[in-house]
Formats: structure tokens, sequence, C-alpha cells
């Protein structure tokens, strides 16, 4: 076991973790955040896309020791006092269905936008190449993702 303190969504936690723990099973079990999905534990479909230090990364392919000392945002997190700008567009723009992606979706085009504020539309969608929807086609999250961009 080893000791971490990491600070996420604004709040510093401090626990003990199996040195193997993947950091999206911390999350989730650790701290109850469950909004951050686990979909494939490969990184191939970025359910559990959260931001580390201020960049997009995909949970499982971290380890929880790995996040000691940094600063974690979650879905749960990205919306203060109400929902985020992103969270708005895809309610509004019908860029989900069942939300299974939508957490890691949302926070992977968050993650776009802060490092490209005004992608085309091609950038958009290589943007979230590394997230996998089986429901919408992408049309809906891509069109919610410039809805963003374009103010």
């Amino acid at each position: 076991m080893k000791r971490i303190t990491v600070t996420v969504n604004g709040v510093k936690h401090e626990a003990e973790v199996e040195e193997r723990e993947l950091l999206v099973y911390f999350l989730r079990e650790g701290l109850g955040l469950t909004g951050t999905n686990v979909g494939c534990d490969t990184s191939s479909c970025g359910t559990c896309t959260i931001h580390l230090d201020g960049q997009s990364v995909k949970a499982c392919t971290l380890l929880a020791v790995q996040a000691d000392g940094a600063e974690v945002t979650t879905i749960e997190g990205l919306a203060n006092g109400g929902l985020h700008p992103m969270q708005a567009a895809f309610q509004e723009h019908h860029g989900l269905q069942c939300g299974y992606c939508t957490p890691g979706m949302i926070m992977a085009a968050v993650g776009l936008l802060e490092e490209n504020p005004k992608p085309s539309e091609d950038e958009i969608r290589h943007g979230l190449e590394g997230n996998l929807c089986r429901c919408t086609g992408y049309h809906n999250i891509v069109k919610a993702v410039a809805a963003v961009a374009n103010g």
C-alpha cells in the first residue's frame, strides 16, 4: 500500500492505495465519483477520460499512485453550480443517447477546446477520435462541440 495525496474537483484527498490500482477505480470506488465510466480497461474507448493537471487523460491507463500530488477534474467537478457550457451543448444538440460515453466525451471535448479554442469540424472529429460512441454516429456530438467553440 502507498499513501497518496490528490486534489479531485478542488477537494484534497489522502488515501492508502494498492500500487497497482488504476486511477479510474480509485475515483469510482475510493471516492465514489462514478461519473467516470469504465469501458474497456485498454484505453480504446475513452469513457474514463478525465483531466489530470489540466490535460485530458484516460484514467484506465494510469495508476492511482501516478496521480499523487496532482489535480484531477472529473465530470462531477466540471460544472460549478450549474451545467458546464459543454454539458449544456450536449443536451441542447442531442449529443448523447445512452449516455455511457458522454462523461468521457465531454471531458475530451473540453480538453480539445482548451488546446484549440476554434477548431474546424475535421479538427473536432480528429480531437475526439480516441473516444468511442456506439449510438450517435458523432454528428450531434460534433455539433455540440462546435456550438461551444463558436460561442
